[in-house]
């Protein structure tokens, strides 16, 4: 195993009901250390480059208009296998599928406002870093 840095964002249904404290708790419980984190607020087009890859979807707009209708916070986790284990603490899209204890089954409103979103690969969660944070941001 290897260390490793990934991409999160405690998104807006999960910020407007005060959770990124507890959120963190338990990203950190699982041995993930938060290197950089800020509250921004995105603009709907900010949203729609960081989302893309999903321009083509039927849900792109909608997803769009949830991101940018509060503040969210992005951060970087750093850890062993920390795309992985990110992902296994989040827990399933849907959080009626999602396993006890996972953020999305205790937190999440629905599918859409699912309280996080994580980086799926070492090479996307290069580029979402990238996209929110400058090198000087990240202290380790």
């Amino acid at each position: 195993m290897a260390v490793q840095r990934t991409f999160s964002i405690i998104k807006p249904d999960a910020t407007n009901r005060n959770l990124t404290g507890a959120i963190n708790a338990k990203l950190e419980a699982a041995g993930l250390r938060i290197v950089a984190q800020k509250r921004i607020h995105l603009t709907k087009a900010q949203a729609g480059v960081f989302y893309g890859v999903h321009a083509e979807r039927p849900f792109y707009d909608e997803l769009c208009e949830f991101m940018s209708s509060a503040p969210i916070v992005v951060q970087v986790l750093e850890g062993e296998d920390a795309v992985l284990k990110n992902r296994e603490v989040m827990g399933a899209t849907n959080p009626a599928d999602a396993d006890e204890g996972t953020i999305r089954k205790e937190f999440a409103l629905s599918i859409g406002e699912n309280s996080v979103h994580g980086s799926d690969a070492p090479e996307t969660a290069a580029q979402e870093i990238a996209y929110f944070f400058s090198g000087l941001e990240l202290v380790g």
